[in-house]
C-alpha cells in the first residue's frame, strides 16, 4: 500500500468532483470530497475486480448506496481503468452521458445498481450477498472454488435512517451473510443540518443487535480501515458494519464540515482556493496527478493476472464437472432466454373446476423450481396464503445455502430491494405479498423497471372479493398504480388455465419486471370460445364467449371479473349480441396492431369494461365511445366476498343489470324481455 499515491488519488477525486459539478452547475460534492481517501483505498487495494471485464462473475461488488455522491464512483471508475473517459466526467449530468446524476445500472460500466432512493442500494447489496452464498454452495467443489467474493457498500446516515435498511440489515444478520461489508459514512450532517436534528441512536449497537460485526475508525487512516476490513473478513457468519468517521466536503476551505457542502456547485472562487491548497494551478481543469498512472498500471496487471488465473480455474472446473457446468448455464438470466414453460408437467383443469388463481400459481412454481435453477424467491411471511399449492420447501438458511425458497419475514420493503439484488447478480427472482401491500414494494418495483430487471412480483388477494379481511386488505387503486409504472408488465389471469399463460408471459419478459395479480377466492375454469386462446392471450386479450350473431356489446373483464361476467350472462341467449373478452394484459393488448385490436373489440360495438379496481387508465380503450366502466371507486367493506362485490356494484348481479340496460338501449323492442 502506497499512502502517498493514495493521497494523490484522493486529491484527484476531489478535483474531478468539483470541476464536474461546477461544469454541470449541479451535483453533490459533500460525499465525494469527504470519502475520497476511502474510495481510493477500496478500488485500489480492497476490491478484487478487473476493470477490463466489469461483468466478471467472481468480482467483488461495490454498491454506492448513497448514490447522490456519484462523482466519487465515476472518478474511481475512470482512474482505475473502466470504460469511463475523462470526457465522460466532463459530461456529468448531461443527457445520454455515462455519468448521470445518480448511478444508473446499464449506463455506466462498473455501476452495479441504480441507487437513487436512499436505502435501496443497501437492500440490493443484501440480495447480492445472498446470491453469492447460493453460488458458493451450488457450484464450489471440494477441489475447486470458483465463487469466492464479497459485496462492499458505502452507506450514509440517510441510508441508515430509511426503514428499508433496518429490514435489510436484520435479514442479513439473521442469514449470516459474512460476505457483506458496509462502510457507514458517519459525518454528522444531512441536508437540513447536523444529524442531531433528527437522529440520535447508537448505530453500532443497533447493528450489533442485528448480529453484525461492528468496527469504528477514522476515514482517513488507511491502516486502520484496512485492519477493520481484514478483521471483518475473518468471520464468515456475520456481516460487518465499519463506521468511518469523516468530514463532509473535506478539502473545501470554506464549506468543509457544514451542510452547505452536501449539494450544489461550489463556485470558481472556492474551487480555486481548493486547488491552490493542493498545489494545483486553479486554471487546470479536471487535473489528475500523473503519479497515479504507473501505480494503477501495476495494479491493473495484478487484477488481470488474478482474472486470468480464475478463467483457467473455471475452464478446469467446467471440464471436471459437466453437470454443474450445465446447471451454471441454465442459472443465469442471459443464458436461459431459450427456456420456456410448457404444460407437460403442469396439471390440466376441467371446465367448471373451482380453483383459486393463487393456488394455480403455486402449483406452477413447483415446476419452475424443478426446471429452472435460476428461479429464487419467497414471500413476506405469506408463503401459504400467497403461494398456495407450492410444495417446494427447500429454504435458504445459513445451514442450507443451496435452498432457493426465501423466508423474508414481514419485510416487504427489503424483499423488493433484495429481489433486485438477486436479479442484478443474474438470477430470476420472484417475490410475493398481498396486492394491497404492493405499495410497500413500489420503490423497488420502480427501480426494477428503471434497470429493466426481470423480477416477477406475485400479488394474490387482489380485490374486494377478499371479503371479511375488510378494506385494508382489499386493493382498489393498486392495479392502476402498477400499470402506471413504465416497463412493468401487469398480468391479471381469469382462471387457473390463464395463470399458466400469465407465467409464460412473465418468464419471457426480459426488458423489465412483471406483476401477476391473483385471487384468494376460488374461480371456475371456463370454456374458451377461441380454440387458439393460449396463443391469442399472449397478445393481451382473447374472446372467451362469443355471441351467435354479430356482437352488439363487448364486455372486457380481467381476473375474477371474467367469471362474474360469464355468470351475469347466464340466461341471456348467446344470440343476444354479447361477446366476453378476457384481457390478461392491457399493456400487451395496446401494443398490438389495429387489426388485432379491432378483431377483439370491434369499433361498432358498445364496450363495457369490468374490473374490481378504479377505472383510471381504462379510458384509453374508449376512442370515439362513451365511457361505460364497472369499477370500484371507493373502499370496500368487511363481509363475505360475494356480498361485498355486489355492495360495490362489481358482482354478477351488478354486471347483469348493466348488460340489460345496454341491450335495451341498443334495441328497446328486441331486448325488453331480459329486464
Amino acid at each position: 500500500m502506497n499512502q502517498n499515491i493514495l493521497d494523490k488519488i484522493a486529491a484527484s477525486i476531489r478535483i474531478l468532483t468539483v470541476d464536474a459539478i461546477e461544469k454541470a452547475n449541479s451535483g453533490h460534492p459533500g460525499l465525494p470530497l469527504g470519502l475520497a481517501e476511502l474510495g481510493g483505498l477500496i478500488f485500489a487495494e480492497i476490491l478484487n475486480h478487473n476493470p477490463k471485464d466489469p461483468e466478471w462473475v467472481n468480482r467483488d461488488r461495490f454498491v454506492l448506496s448513497a448514490g447522490h455522491g456519484s462523482m466519487l464512483l465515476y472518478s474511481l471508475l475512470h482512474l482505475t481503468g473502466y470504460d469511463v473517459s475523462l470526457e465522460d466526467l466532463k459530461r456529468f449530468r448531461t443527457v445520454h452521458s455515462k455519468t448521470p446524476g445518480h448511478p444508473e445500472y446499464g449506463d455506466t460500466p462498473g455501476v452495479e445498481t441504480t441507487t437513487g432512493p436512499l436505502g435501496q442500494g443497501f437492500g440490493n447489496a443484501v440480495g447480492m450477498a445472498i446470491a453469492e452464498r447460493m453460488m458458493e454452495a451450488r457450484f464450489n467443489t471440494s477441489e475447486i472454488k470458483i465463487i469466492d467474493h464479497r459485496i462492499y457498500v458505502i452507506a450514509g446516515d440517510g441510508d441508515l435512517m430509511e426503514g428499508i435498511s433496518y429490514e435489510a440489515a436484520s435479514l442479513a444478520g439473521h442469514l449470516g451473510l459474512g460476505n457483506l461489508i458496509v462502510f457507514y459514512d458517519d459525518n454528522k450532517l444531512t441536508i437540513d443540518g447536523e444529524t442531531g436534528l433528527a437522529f440520535s441512536e447508537d448505530v453500532l449497537r443497533r447493528f450489533e443487535a442485528f448480529h453484525w460485526q461492528t468496527f469504528d475508525c477514522d476515514a482517513y487512516d488507511y491502516e486502520a480501515v484496512m485492519t477493520c476490513v481484514a478483521r471483518a473478513k475473518e468471520e464468515r457468519n456475520r456481516p460487518a458494519l465499519i463506521k468511518v468517521r469523516s468530514e463532509m466536503g473535506r478539502g473545501s476551505p470554506t464549506y468543509a464540515g457544514t451542510h452547505r457542502i452536501h449539494s450544489g456547485a461550489l463556485g470558481a472562487e472556492e474551487i480555486a482556493k481548493m486547488k491552490l491548497a493542493m498545489g494545483v494551478d486553479p486554471d487546470e481543469q479536471f487535473y489528475i496527478f500523473p503519479e497515479i498512472k504507473s501505480y494503477i498500471r501495476e495494479k491493473a496487471d495484478k487484477w488481470e493476472e488474478t482474472w486470468n488465473e480464475w478463467q483457467k480455474l473455471f475452464g478446469t472446473w467446467k471440464k471436471n464437472n459437466p453437470s454443474l457446468a450445465a446447471e451454471w448455464q441454465n442459472t443465469f438470466v442471459n443464458e436461459s432466454r431459450n427456456l420456456s414453460l410448457n404444460s407437460e408437467n403442469l396439471p390440466s383443469y376441467k371446465a367448471g373446476e373451482m380453483v383459486a388463481t393463487r393456488t394455480a400459481g403455486g402449483i406452477i412454481l413447483n415446476t419452475l423450481f424443478d426446471k429452472f435453477p435460476g428461479i429464487i424467491g419467497g414471500t413476506a411471511d405469506l408463503t401459504a396464503p400467497c403461494l398456495q399449492g407450492l410444495t417446494y420447501n427447500n429454504a435458504f438458511t445459513p445451514a442450507n445455502p443451496q435452498g432457493r425458497l426465501l423466508y423474508y419475514g414481514i419485510r416487504e420493503h427489503a424483499m423488493g430491494a433484495v429481489s433486485n439484488g438477486l436479479a442484478l447478480y443474474g438470477f430470476r427472482p420472484f417475490c410475493s405479498t398481498f396486492l394491497s401491500f404492493s405499495d410497500y414494494l413500489r420503490p423497488a418495483i420502480r427501480l426494477s423497471a428503471l434497470m429493466k430487471l426481470p423480477v416477477i412480483y406475485i400479488f394474490p388477494y387482489d380485490s374486494v372479493w377478499n371479503g371479511e379481511d375488510g378494506p385494508t386488505h382489499q386493493p382498489v387503486e393498486h392495479l392502476a398504480a402498477l400499470r402506471a409504472i413504465p416497463r412493468l408488465l401487469v398480468l391479471r389471469p381469469g382462471d387457473a388455465e390463464e395463470v399458466e399463460v400469465a407465467w409464460i408471459l412473465a418468464l419471457t419478459h426480459f426488458d423489465g419486471p412483471s406483476a401477476i395479480s391473483l385471487t384468494r377466492q376460488n374461480l371456475p375454469v371456463y370454456e374458451k370460445y377461441d380454440r387458439n386462446w393460449r396463443e391469442t392471450a399472449g397478445k393481451g386479450a382473447y374472446v372467451v364467449k362469443e355471441s351467435e350473431d354479430e356482437p352488439v356489446i363487448v364486455i372486457v373483464a380481467t381476473g375474477s371479473e371474467v367469471s362474474s361476467a360469464l355468470t351475469a350472462c347466464e340466461g341471456i341467449p348467446s344470440g343476444k349480441g354479447i361477446r366476453i373478452v378476457s384481457m390478461i394484459s392491457r399493456e400487451l393488448f395496446l401494443r398490438q396492431d389495429s387489426d388485432f385490436r379491432e378483431s377483439i373489440i370491434p369499433q361498432n360495438c358498445k364496450l363495457i369494461i369490468v374490473e374490481a379496481g378504479i377505472a383510471q387508465g381504462w379510458e384509453i380503450l374508449y376512442t370515439n365511445r362513451e365511457l361505460n366502466i364497472l369499477s370500484v371507486e371507493d373502499f370496500g367493506y368487511s363481509g363475505p366476498g360475494e356480498l361485498v362485490a355486489e355492495q360495490v356494484n362489481i358482482g354478477p348481479n351488478a354486471i347483469r343489470k348493466r348488460i340489460i340496460t345496454e341491450l335495451n338501449n341498443a334495441s328497446s323492442s328486441s331486448y325488453n324481455a331480459w329486464s
